[in-house]
């Protein structure tokens, strides 16, 4: 995310992008200038200078909206378009009070309740004009020309720390391992922007998974699917965010389909973690963490549609909005702790002041080592509660985005998904997954990796040098590693992978933006010996990316069914896949 500071989210406009300069006549009511800190705050580090997941907003009132070529809209956005949905005062309005509710399907997480700062904000987006002076780069030349495969691609090439390698090297087998000890250094390459263009499935899209399995499409018709949850009795629990609703799929066992979804809650604040409390067969509480929040519900086995309305048990988990803001829940194996993972508000957080040697001990005090302060107070954390939501103290820090959290089936370690920063190469920094170890630091945001030194807070902490822990398992960078899930099944069970694969971790890549030669748009395997990772990842299901400009899915969240089949969506094109083992064990 190069330049850009604060704000990551999918929040407030993380779709408006639409098409040519509109901004005749009188600006629209507002303070533009108040406007343009909430955007810093809120937005920049999708919607800046330089580039993010979410488009650039230059001369975005007036636009019609996802008609803007070289980024991948969501089907609402581009379905919206063309119905004639423009973006002016009034309509930006609309949708960033409630995005899913304007554009079904919008990606939009974050929606913006305050009236000021809504008229803010869009009147600072009427001061953007759009930038005359170049035209606006389509999909397959934003970045020029794409370097040509590595001739190691595919299955067989040497594993490597930094694999300079792309989508067309992925295969069902093909092993990957990085080191950190072997990492380019910082800039070595410019840093890219290059989101995909989500288009319909090709007539002749094949997912590939390794052979003796089969892919299956399981459900459809699913507005942004995210994180996936099993309840006890088997039911599957969607989150779909961006519409601020849980959906609830039921299907009897070893079926190819739904028999019935049902909204089990709507009208929540970007929900994303889901988990059953407390663990065993008849949970009696459905938790979910929202954008700055934790609710829950209360709950009996096979219940489709919450009994209540949601008790909110952690009203607020961090000082600031904005950022990233998938947040996960998981607990401990006794249902005593609660695990809440809280994203930093900023890709490097280059802008905070500088503390004291005391200050800054009586700050890790209490907020952990290396914990980051000002807007990042309580963010780029796994963070630590009681079930009812008390006790607030750090698990641990440093941990730019941990998005997806889950507890190993057998040890009953904590583990998460984590995605790096932006800004410092194709290569740098490597996205991980990693046992989270309670009162460790990360490296978030003053190193990466150990006591590599982000050259952006040069000289800030030579304290923590030696204190960095270095993560399991790293993924190449920009992979944006995001569900994650345990291989746990009954013996017997019609789907159920080899035996050899219990306990091991399955993980969704939803794919890369910041990087010159895509990556991710994955499922990958990691195997797992007596609790602790080989270091070492393998492509597992792949076909997701059409060409080097386009793909139809882009991975979220992994789970595995009752059957012992392994359960995958897509945010894409909103749809869910069901792998199931048909080989001789």
């Amino acid at each position: 995310m190069s330049s850009v500071r604060p704000g990551h989210a999918l929040p407030l406009l993380a779709v408006l992008l639409a098409v040519p300069l509109a901004a005749r006549g009188a600006r629209p009511p507002g303070d533009a200038a108040r406007g343009a800190t909430l955007f810093r705050e809120r937005c920049a580090l999708c919607h800046g200078e330089g580039g993010g997941r979410g488009p650039d907003l230059e001369g975005v009132v007036g636009r019609r909206a996802g008609s803007a070529p070289g980024f991948g809209f969501s089907h609402g956005l581009r379905d919206a378009g063309a119905r004639g949905l423009t973006w002016s005062a009034r309509t930006l309005d609309r949708y960033l009070a409630a995005p899913g509710k304007l554009v079904g399907g919008t990606t939009m997480s974050l929606a913006t309740p305050g009236a000021r700062d809504r008229r803010d904000l869009v009147a600072y987006l009427a001061t953007l004009s759009a930038r005359r002076e170049r035209a606006a780069p389509s999909a397959e030349s934003a970045s020029g020309a794409p370097a040509p495969a590595p001739p190691d691609a595919g299955a067989g090439r040497t594993p490597q720390a930094a694999p300079s390698g792309d989508w067309r090297g992925d295969a069902p087998g093909v092993r990957h391992r990085l080191t950190a000890d072997r990492l380019p250094r910082p800039n070595a390459t410019p840093s890219a922007r290059r989101p995909p263009r989500v288009v319909d499935p090709p007539r002749d899209a094949r997912l590939r998974a390794p052979s003796g399995f089969a892919v299956e499409r399981f459900a459809e018709g699913l507005e942004g699917p995210r994180l996936l949850r099993v309840a006890p009795n088997g039911d599957l629990f969607v989150a779909e965010t961006a519409a601020g609703r849980v959906r609830v799929i039921r299907a009897a066992q070893g079926a190819a389909r739904p028999e019935r979804v049902e909204v089990f809650a709507s009208d929540l604040d970007g929900p994303f973690g889901i988990a059953f409390h407390p663990p065993g067969a008849e949970p009696r509480w459905v938790y979910v963490a929202t954008e700055n929040a934790v609710v829950r519900f209360p709950y009996r086995s096979g219940d489709l549609t919450a009994r209540g309305r949601p008790e909110t048990i952690v009203p607020r988990l961090a000082d600031t909005d904005g950022g990233h803001t998938t947040r996960d829940v998981a607990f401990s194996p006794d249902g005593r702790r609660m695990f809440v993972s809280v994203g930093s508000a900023s890709n490097v957080a280059e802008d905070l002041p500088r503390k004291t040697p005391e200050a800054l001990r009586a700050w890790e005090a209490e907020h952990g080592l290396g914990a980051a302060w000002g807007e990042e107070t309580w963010r780029a954390d796994v963070l630590a509660f009681d079930a009812e939501g008390r006790n607030r103290r750090p698990f641990a820090t440093g941990l730019r985005n941990c998005v997806g959290l889950a507890v190993h089936p057998r040890t009953g370690d904590l583990w998460c998904t984590v995605n790096e920063r932006d800004g410092l190469g194709d290569d740098l920094v490597p996205d991980y997954v990693t046992r989270v170890r309670e009162g460790a630091f990360y490296g978030w945001p003053w190193l990466y990796l150990g006591q590599n030194e982000d050259p952006r807070h040069r000289g800030a902490r030579p304290d923590l040098a030696s204190k960095a822990t270095v993560p399991d398992v790293l993924l190449q960078a920009h992979s944006a590693a995001l569900g994650l899930a345990f291989y746990e099944a009954p013996q017997g069970a019609a789907a159920r992978f080899p035996d050899a694969w219990t306990g091991d971790a399955f993980v969704a890549l939803h794919g890369s933006w910041n990087r010159r030669e895509r990556t991710g748009y994955k499922v990958v395997r990691m195997p797992i010996r007596d609790g602790v990772p080989a270091g070492e990842y393998e492509d597992f299901l792949t076909g997701f990316v059409v060409d080097d400009a386009r793909v139809w899915g882009r991975p979220v969240g992994v789970a595995v069914a009752r059957d012992g089949a392994l359960l995958v969506s897509e945010d894409g094109n909103g749809t869910i896949w069901r792998i199931v083992h048909v080989g001789a064990r």
